[in-house]
């Protein structure tokens, strides 16, 4: 009898380690994003650049990456569009799986669908699994970027430049944005492929 006893706390002493040793063992192999924050995205009601209608439901369950530009900047656009195209490569060429690219337009009364095509193929950009979007106003624009994605966007009056941040926002599949990046200068591609791959 006090055999049967010792061997069952032995058994349960076991137990307890392996259960231990498990949830070490798992915490030690989950990789996590360094300094990520949790913005939950807004819905929103865009048009593509193939002029069709466009919302949050679209990327529903899959990891995405975000930018605002617009078809007229003369001056950090075209490079932060050069950038996106790059990391768009990159993804294809890890084999990395629903991963959606998306530019705000933030100065949509310009920006008609078919400028926002237009601009996409001098970057020769893949539109299979990135999306151009335009058909708001300007005021939800600007608010839109402020309250979500905690960026500034203005379109002074009378102006024809937007003033706007260079910044590249990784979205997880719950739709909160978990990162953002430098888009325009130093943008850390090996940094953004590594936290994709967290969140796929």
């Amino acid at each position: 009898m006090k055999r049967l006893v010792g061997d069952e706390v032995k058994i349960r002493s076991i137990a307890i380690f392996l259960v231990i040793l498990t949830l070490l063992l798992s915490a030690c192999g989950k990789k996590e994003i360094k300094n990520a924050v949790d913005w939950p995205v807004k819905d929103f009601k865009a048009t593509t650049q193939a002029d069709k209608s466009f919302g949050l439901n679209d990327l529903k369950g899959k990891v995405w990456v975000a930018d605002f530009i617009f078809t007229s900047c003369i001056d950090v656009c075209p490079p932060m569009t050069a950038n996106m195209a790059k990391l768009q490569k990159m993804v294809k060429d890890e084999g990395l799986k629903n991963v959606e690219f998306v530019s705000f337009s933030v100065d949509p009364t310009v920006d008609s669908p078919d400028k926002l095509t237009k601009y996409a193929n001098q970057f020769k950009v893949d539109l299979n699994n990135w999306t151009f979007l335009t058909g708001y106003s300007q005021d939800f624009i600007e608010k839109y970027a402020s309250k979500t994605f905690k960026t500034y966007v203005k379109k002074p009056e009378k102006a024809d430049q937007v003033i706007h941040q260079t910044y590249i926002y990784l979205v997880d599949k719950e739709g909160h944005i978990r990162k953002s990046y430098n888009g325009f200068k130093d943008v850390p591609f090996d940094e953004m492929i590594n936290d994709i791959k967290i969140l796929q």
